[in-house]
């Protein structure tokens, strides 16, 4: 499947954040780095979610993302699954001990909150993460599109569920499906740009690109980098 986008444009996908606001700052200094080697015409930063949890400061994370574009580029954050887990559980305070099992205790501690104290009733972390939480970074994640397409290409945070049409497509698989999508062989409509489920390095079949390296794992921060048909990596190390 082509990887192919409008001529002059070059995307820059991001993996899987999840916290690591250190690993960010140095990819984004690669990302300047390699757009002044080698300019383009028209450069779209893309992030395809999880934001949020595990890692040690997401509150940075999404002040950063929230924040004005890099001048001369357009920027995209898509949503990712623990983005849904932490709006769901500020909707409703039964789901914060599921958000809490995704790795939320660093996502409250990075609010000032400490989870732990918590733990016989997390439904008490609800009016308090409300209370502390800015409304600017509320909005920023409930205003999150699930989808990305440029050209030949569609990002998102999952993958799609293969053999349904892509305007038929469930926001749920968009955000959650793994096996499925991940043991297809193709033929799919597009080729699809994806993180969510970490892997070594990062992996890009014919039909496919998945760019979670696990970077709150210990493993990197991936960007992909598609322009003119081609995909090439910039991987930051974990510390």
């Amino acid at each position: 499947m082509s990887v192919r986008l409008p001529d002059g444009h070059r995307v820059y996908a991001v993996g899987d954040i999840h916290g690591c606001d250190h690993l960010l700052e140095r990819l984004m200094g690669l990302i300047a780095e390699d757009l002044a080697a080698s300019p383009a015409e028209h450069v779209t930063e893309l992030f395809v979610g999880d934001y949020v949890d595990r890692g040690r400061d997401s509150y940075a994370v999404i002040e950063f993302l929230r924040g004005p574009a890099t001048p001369g580029r357009e920027r995209v954050c898509l949503l990712g699954n623990h983005e849904v887990a932490m709006l769901d559980a500020l909707r409703d305070g039964s789901l914060m001990a599921r958000w809490l099992v995704f790795g939320a205790e660093a996502t409250l501690r990075a609010y000032g909150i400490e989870a732990r104290q918590y733990a016989h009733n997390p439904v008490a972390l609800q009016p308090m993460l409300q209370a502390v939480l800015p409304e600017e970074h509320r909005a920023f994640l409930e205003q999150r599109p699930v989808t990305h397409r440029i050209g030949d290409v569609l990002f998102v945070h999952a993958g799609i569920r293969p053999g349904v049409p892509l305007e038929a497509q469930e926001r749920h698989d968009l955000i959650w499906i793994r096996e499925e999508f991940l043991n297809y062989t193709g033929p799919l409509p597009v080729h699809v740009v994806h993180g969510h489920t970490p892997v070594d390095a990062p992996d890009h079949r014919p039909w496919r690109t998945n760019i979670d390296t696990g970077a709150v794992y210990g493993g990197a921060l991936t960007a992909a980098v598609l322009e003119n048909g081609s995909v090439r990596f910039l991987s930051v190390p974990a510390d």
